[in-house]
């Protein structure tokens, strides 16, 4: 590692984000969105542009949280997604799923017309390592929901691969230069902490706000007695190293294994991605990517270092929509699946129109309501009971699962749902709504 790198992604050091005044009196709305990530903001951005009344609330600063450690791919290409769709749900579900992503690919190259944010159309590789079968079954199920791809029999990556699928002119940009310019001007609070819903009624650190409709884009979705999102979602954690004097390989490229390597270029700096692991558990971190690139890259200098969690469904496509069956006039947006720039486009078209008493053709694919018996449904539920069980004394807020040492990031980890907290025990992501026990 260079001494002279910095333990901060590269988008939160070259941009200066504006800020917003805290909540300083009750408020009544009649939109509330909690959170100020790129989903919150995008939605809010939408409501104000049709008029609505709302308030965006967000517990820190905007972007802070998951936004600010994207790898900023604007892709339709979600690794090998469209086969496992087509597989579980069929053709009609994987040409919805396709149709809502290329809608927000459009809405993104529509905006950043008009805003200074290094957006470069660029392709879209998804390799393998290992199994050229993968490949070909995402070649055959893109033929049936008639999207053309490529299929190519080498990259130009220094990782032995067995080919990788190509989508033509898919993008990439910098978020936080996009969402400064789009949320100048939005009604948010920043320092506004939702302690608690009592109904549709928020109470904060600093009063109540009283809406007739709340949005959670929380990451996380932070309510557990509806939904069941603490068994359809658990939480990946995965590491970034950005280095200058690399290599422009003039693409964005990952790997179809959730463990494998992603490459993307900004500027004279390459990102390497890899590391991860369910988050809890260990992995490879930066300690891997640091291996690879002295070996591909011995003149490279790492400039920045960072990591990313992210939030996985059970059947790849993210819960977008009423919150559950049960709650009138409560929306959630969640389970991005590592593609949080689309997701959450999508998201916030889809709820800025239920909002709006409307409807998209593809919005019921997102259905957070839809059937949750999954194999991976089996594993979270495995994981929670495991460290439900196990003894320590300390324990997450969340749902009262023992807490794990990362020693690579000295923090403290819950393997059930994700939440992470600082040695001394502040919270540092959620589900939790607190520190720990």
């Amino acid at each position: 590692m260079s001494s002279e790198s910095i333990m901060r992604s590269v988008w939160s050091e070259t941009v200066k984000l504006p800020q917003f005044p805290s909540q300083n009196d009750d408020i009544k709305t009649d939109v509330l969105i909690i959170g100020g990530g790129i989903a919150g903001i995008l939605t809010a951005y939408f409501l104000q542009q049709n008029g609505v009344d709302y308030v965006l609330v967000e517990k820190g600063r905007i972007c802070s949280g998951t936004t600010q450690n994207t790898t900023a791919k604007i892709t339709v290409q979600h690794g090998l997604v469209y086969q496992k769709i087509v597989k579980s749900y069929g053709t009609e579900t994987a040409q919805k799923y396709l149709a809502a992503n290329t809608e927000a690919f459009n809405k993104y190259a529509e905006l950043c017309k008009n805003i200074d944010c290094d957006y470069e159309i660029k392709d879209s590789y998804v390799y393998s390592v290992d199994d050229r079968k993968k490949l070909e079954n995402e070649m055959t199920a893109l033929q049936r929901i008639g999207y053309k791809a490529d299929l190519y029999d080498s990259i130009s990556i220094p990782v032995e691969s067995v080919g990788a699928v190509r989508f033509l002119n898919q993008a990439q940009f910098h978020p936080l230069k996009f969402l400064s310019a789009i949320s100048k001007g939005l009604n948010i609070y920043e320092n506004t902490f939702v302690k608690e819903m009592i109904g549709n009624t928020a109470v904060t650190n600093h009063g109540k706000i009283c809406a007739d409709k709340v949005i959670a884009a929380t990451h996380f979705p932070f309510i557990n007695k509806h939904g069941s999102y603490f068994l359809k979602l658990y939480q990946h954690r995965s590491y970034m190293i950005a280095l200058e004097n690399a290599q422009n390989i003039n693409g964005m490229y990952v790997d179809e294994s959730r463990t494998g390597m992603s490459f993307r270029n900004y500027n004279n700096l390459l990102f390497i991605g890899s590391g991860g692991e369910r988050t809890g558990k260990i992995g490879g971190n930066w300690t891997e990517l640091r291996a690879f690139a002295k070996k591909h890259y011995p003149n490279a200098k790492e400039r920045y270092f960072w990591a990313a969690q992210d939030c996985m469904s059970l059947d790849e496509i993210p819960y977008v929509g009423s919150y559950s069956r049960s709650t009138a006039d409560f929306y959630v947006a969640s389970g991005f699946n590592k593609w949080g720039i689309t997701g959450a486009m999508v998201s916030a078209m889809i709820l800025s129109d239920m909002i709006a008493g409307k409807s998209r053709d593809y919005a019921d694919i997102f259905n957070p309501s839809r059937s949750i018996i999954k194999p991976q449904l089996f594993v979270n539920g495995y994981e929670a009971v495991k460290n439900l069980l196990t003894i320590s004394k300390k324990r997450c807020p969340h749902l009262g699962c023992a807490l794990k040492w990362n020693c690579v990031e000295h923090s403290w980890d819950c393997p059930c749902h994700g939440s992470r907290f600082a040695e001394n025990g502040t919270i540092l992501d959620n589900p939790a709504n607190g520190n720990y026990l």
